[in-house]
């Protein structure tokens, strides 16, 4: 369903110029004409009559032109969840559908539609894999208890993963990065997993997966890879989506974000920092990376995102430029830069990577929280596309007086809620999100100039 086509105008003295200088923006609602939706036959099926919307767009990238359609690839994250309160320490997610298996699909427009089709399992020699979290004790695992749409607490999944970024392999697969490990992955077309790289486990770990540099286990719990692009000289890099928390200590203060870049050839890694703009937020690990794309071998588009101190949601897509940068790797070994201040960095010789902004998704228009995936359509016209978090959401259902936020109780991973250790009445359901949260826009944008 294409949304009537919007362009931002300013008032000028010059208004022709004005316009012309503007972006113009195509609007689309992503619908899925084969019926797609994810099966829900839980506790709350009555509020999900059709089952769930599907929910894509935690990365997308643009394949080819089909006449006047343009044809995309994107895929979906770990499935539908929610938020719960946390089970003593540890965070926990409420899976709707703990069966439910990360999805590779094609988004077509044309017509003024966009349309969702031909679905592709994640999978791999054993079989589908699941969205399921890592056991505890893995490294790269979130340690968050996973629970099913009545509280019970469910098995967790060393196979899980939580895709959240897309890009070609150029051999007619794609790579995919993941939240979890947080992982890198190299599927083919039809999503069966031909490899997985992760944190490299030290003496006295164990991993699912190695080849990529240890610290970026530090990922903060659901900010691991979020956006994933391949350089023209066949490098990956994946961008970790928030500051990374060194023993716990780092993730308020840390001046930039990783964007590690991995030579699948080779075998070789190198890390840059991604400055984020500290000053906006109220806390270093607020600020969050959407996706990247890449431009040229030095230089991508980045979205950085997430709410200012005012807690306003800001969306913003910047160039940035990794020619300068310096490869954070050989200055891990002295102390990791996540503990420096911006003069802190200076003195020791570390230079950050260079950003210029592009365009401010919200000037535009841009009302969902999230743009979750960007992809470049030419050199003057990107795309991107919110995850609708499968149009589900967590509501607290009779609360105690004192106690109106699900943050005020605990769960025992028995099928309860609990304040001071002992269970209450109060319990959540899950109810539908409304518009245009459970949508998918997506948005193709040509910029007032190219990008050179």
């Amino acid at each position: 369903m294409k949304l009537k086509p919007f362009a931002l105008l300013l008032t000028s003295l010059f208004p022709l110029a004005s316009q012309a200088a503007e972006p113009q923006v195509d609007r689309y609602v992503v619908t899925f004409p084969q019926g797609d939706h994810v099966e829900y036959q839980g506790a709350y099926t009555a509020n999900f009559p059709n089952g769930l919307p599907v929910g894509v767009g935690s990365g997308l990238q643009f394949i080819r032109k089909d006449g006047d359609a343009l044809v995309f690839a994107t895929v979906t994250d770990r499935g539908p969840n929610a938020d719960s309160p946390k089970s003593g320490k540890k965070e926990s997610k409420i899976f709707a559908n703990p069966k439910f298996t990360p999805l590779l699909m094609t988004i077509r427009v044309a017509g003024g539609k966009a349309e969702a089709t031909d679905a592709h399992a994640l999978h791999d020699e054993n079989g589908p894999i699941s969205g399921l979290p890592l056991p505890e004790g893995l490294i790269g695992a979130t340690n968050e208890i996973a629970l099913g749409d009545t509280l019970q607490q469910l098995s967790s999944d060393k196979r899980g993963l939580d895709t959240e970024g897309i890009t070609p392999d150029g051999k007619g697969g794609y790579w995919l990065c993941d939240e979890y490990g947080p992982f890198i992955i190299n599927i083919d077309a039809n999503g069966k997993i031909l490899k997985k790289y992760g944190p490299q486990a030290e003496q006295g770990e164990q991993g699912v997966a190695g080849g990529l540099p240890n610290i970026i286990k530090w990922r903060q719990a659901n900010r691991g890879f979020e956006g994933i692009t391949r350089m023209p000289d066949g490098r990956i890099i994946a961008a970790v989506q928030s500051t990374l928390d060194i023993d716990g200590k780092t993730k308020n203060t840390a001046q930039f974000t990783r964007l590690v870049s991995f030579n699948p050839a080779t075998g070789k890694t190198e890390m840059y920092g991604y400055p984020i703009d500290v000053d906006v937020y109220k806390k270093a690990k607020d600020a969050k990376i959407g996706d990247i794309v890449a431009l040229d071998d030095n230089r991508l588009l980045l979205i950085e995102q997430g709410g200012d101190k005012n807690k306003v949601m800001r969306n913003l897509v910047y160039v940035v430029d990794l020619s300068q940068a310096s490869d954070l790797s050989s200055f891990d070994k002295e102390k990791a830069p996540e503990f420096d201040d911006a003069a802190q960095l200076k003195a020791r010789g570390i230079k950050l990577a260079q950003k210029k902004e592009v365009v401010d998704l919200r000037k535009l228009g841009w009302q969902q929280e999230k743009a979750e995936g960007m992809t470049l359509i030419d050199n003057q016209t990107i795309a991107v596309i919110n995850d609708n978090d499968f149009g589900l959401q967590p509501v607290l259902e009779n609360p105690e007086d004192d106690a109106k936020k699900a943050d005020q109780y605990e769960v025992d991973g028995k099928g309860h809620l609990t304040r001071d250790g002992k269970e209450v009445a109060t319990k959540i359901s899950l109810k539908p999100l409304e518009e245009p949260e459970s949508q998918n826009e997506l948005w193709v944008i040509k910029l007032p100039e190219a990008l050179k």
